[in-house]
């Protein structure tokens, strides 16, 4: 136990590690190696004071508020996303994303998830497939956008998510947070 309810395995490590992100306007990557991936919109809100103080929250603070933003910048809904590379510095923070980003209703990730199969790689919304930072380290959301790029692109080699071609990004929990939603053609 770290401090009820997280134990161990609940809370990410920090690691050392990099990720390059290759911004270009889109005219320009038609020649490129790989297939392009696009920012189909970017959700930055704070509706909410920043606190880092604990207390008996009902939600992840700073997550309603880019995901709102995310959704007034798009077309698409929740129902388009075909994965989910959601924030995971702690257990609960992918929970809360997932309610704030209207995946389920507020309160219904413990059934959304469904004990695993919900969020599985055949699931109504894979989460996580490289099992996210709780997995691979804390790179404060860089990670996530890896894979979010290689499961776009269809590189993501014994985890892909079939026919990807719509992602969900989110860094950060009770500080500033932001999502990002990135598709294919």
């Amino acid at each position: 136990m770290v401090s009820t309810p997280l134990g161990l395995y609940d809370c990410d490590v920090p690691v050392d590690g990099a990720v390059a992100v290759v911004v270009s306007a889109a005219e320009t990557v038609r020649d490129r190696p790989r297939a392009p991936v696009f920012v189909e919109a970017c959700g930055t809100q704070i509706l909410e004071r920043l606190s880092w103080d604990q207390g008996t929250l009902t939600h992840l603070p700073q997550s309603l508020g880019p995901a709102a933003h995310l959704w007034t910048r798009t077309t698409l809904s929740p129902a388009d996303v075909d994965v989910a590379l959601l924030y995971d510095g702690f257990t609960f923070n992918a929970l809360s994303w997932l309610e704030s980003l209207g995946f389920c209703g507020f309160g219904e990730a413990t059934d959304f998830i469904d004990e695993g199969r919900g969020i599985a790689l055949g699931g109504a919304l894979p989460l996580n497939p490289h099992g996210g930072q709780l997995s691979a380290g804390r790179l404060h959301g860089f990670g996530l956008l890896h894979e979010a790029v290689q499961q776009l692109r269809g590189t993501a080699d014994g985890r892909q998510v079939d026919g990807a071609k719509v992602a969900v990004v989110t860094n950060g929990g009770g500080v500033p947070s932001g999502a990002m939603l990135l598709r294919t053609d």
